[in-house]
This record gives C-alpha cells, sequence and structure tokens, in this order.
C-alpha cells in the first residue's frame, strides 16, 4: 500500500462486493449501501437478517446480535472457494475448518505493511489459540510464491494459504475500493507501523498478481468451524489497517 504516486498503477474493479455493515437499528441507513430494503427516513430502520446477503453468529462492531448460521448463499459461494498451500495443494476453503476451529485473517495482499503488522497481532495470541485447540490462519489474494515470500519474511506462525482469484474475498463480499484504502486513519497507522520497524514489501506490493487483482482489495478476519457452513465470528474491515480488538477474536475463538 503507498500513500502517493501509485494510484495509476493499480487496477479498479467496480464490480467487486461493496462493504456491507449490517447492525440491529440503523439511525442513519443512508450510510449504508445495504440493498433491496426499504428505509424510513422519519425514524430509525430496523433490518430482518433474513434480507441480508449473509448470516452469522457474532457481527464486530455490532453487540448483542444472536446466534445464528451462515446463510445458504454464502455457504455455497464459500464451497466453490479454493485456497492454495504452500506446496501449491489446492484445498476447498471450508476444508480449512470442516472439523476444527480456526482464526482466518484475510489479508489486503501479501506485501501490504498493514498486513503483516496483523499477521503479528494475531500470532502473539497463538499460545492462546493453541490451548482452545484453535487453528491460525491467514490467505492473501496472489500467488503460491507471494504466499511463501510473505511467510518466509514474516516468520508468521500459522498456516498461510494463497487465494489468487479473490474468490474468498468475493464469497464473503469483503470491500474493495479507492476511497477505502487512502483514509486519514490508514495513513497514520502506516507511519505507526515504519515506526514500529514494520515494513512495505514493494516488490510483492507491485508484482503482476496483486495489480491485476486489485489493490484496492480490503480484508477481514473469521473465526470459524467445527462444520463447513459454521461460521461464528466475522469483521470486515471498514478501510486498510482497521483492525477489531483482540479481545473481540478471543471471546469467538477460544471461550
Amino acid at each position: 500500500m503507498a500513500l502517493s504516486g501509485t494510484a495509476s498503477l493499480i487496477s479498479v474493479h467496480p464490480n467487486r462486493a461493496q462493504n456491507h455493515q449490517s447492525a440491529a437499528v440503523l439511525s442513519n441507513p443512508t450510510q449504508y449501501p445495504i440493498h433491496h430494503l426499504s428505509f424510513s427516513p422519519c425514524k430509525p430502520t430496523k433490518i430482518s437478517y433474513s434480507q441480508l446477503p449473509f448470516t452469522v453468529s457474532a457481527i464486530s462492531g455490532s453487540p448483542g446480535i444472536g446466534s445464528s448460521v451462515v446463510g445458504e448463499e454464502t455457504t455455497d459461494s464459500l464451497e466453490t472457494v479454493e485456497v492454495f498451500d504452500l506446496n501449491g495443494k489446492g484445498i476447498p476453503i471450508t476444508d480449512l475448518w470442516k472439523d476444527r476451529k480456526v482464526v482466518v485473517a484475510f489479508a489486503r495482499h501479501f506485501g501490504c505493511v498493514l498486513c503483516r503488522k496483523r499477521a503479528d497481532y494475531l500470532a502473539a495470541k497463538k499460545e492462546q489459540m493453541d490451548v482452545a485447540g484453535v487453528a491460525l490462519v491467514l490467505i492473501g489474494p496472489g500467488s503460491v510464491d507471494q504466499a511463501i515470500a510473505f511467510s518466509q519474511q514474516t516468520n508468521f506462525k500459522g498456516e498461510v494459504y494463497a487465494d489468487p482469484n479473490h474468490a474468498a474475498y468475493e464469497a464473503l463480499r469483503l470491500i474493495s475500493g479507492v476511497s477505502t484504502t487512502f483514509t486519514p486513519k490508514a495513513g497514520l497507522k502506516i507511519l505507526q507501523s515504519y515506526m514500529e520497524g514494520y515494513r512495505q514489501d514493494w516488490k510483492l506490493s507491485f508484482e503482476k498478481q496483486t495489480v491485476t487483482s486489485g489493490g484496492w482489495q480490503q480484508g477481514g478476519i473469521i473465526v470459524a468451524g467445527p462444520g463447513k457452513s459454521n461460521i461464528s465470528y466475522i469483521h470486515k474491515d471498514k478501510e486498510a489497517g482497521d483492525d477489531p480488538p483482540i479481545e473481540d477474536i478471543l471471546k469467538a475463538c477460544c471461550t
């Protein structure tokens, strides 16, 4: 991710899923681009979760939402997604949590400085996850070679997989866009990350796989399994570097 002078080098994909935020009550529904819902401008709008494109047990930033199952549309989409391990072996993504519980972090791309910081942020709690029998996984939109480079550079303690077609990101409707990449908060977090010793890998950032796949992709975090359709927590980054509280993740995965 660059602060300036890179916009012309990265492809934008306007058809990629936009931000679908959900909450029990929205006081200003025009801020949330959820399609096919009816809103009243005169009073807060209550949303039925059956109307949303996905359902989960807990949504980051939306306290008080009760348990539910993953929506059939999302489940069906994820069933078609294949990711690749560091040996280049294709694996259905839902097999990652079919028989176990996992925390899955979706990186912006493998060269992203903020994703490297997120990897450490999660790996710092891996011992607690291990005690609870929870696996830690990071998936990035890129090639297997990029995933290998990321793993070697960061010494990430969890499993690393490549999603060269962005299929998981599209299935989960993680957002993408210039306006969610270059924000004041994201810029500040980049500076903070550099001060802490993290570095962007510019070679990975501008390899063809990253550029053509869309450098504006945002990530997210889910807690899933055991069971292919069991997603108990989801956080969709609203902008680059939008890390949820680690306590929320641990509550979802380890309690």
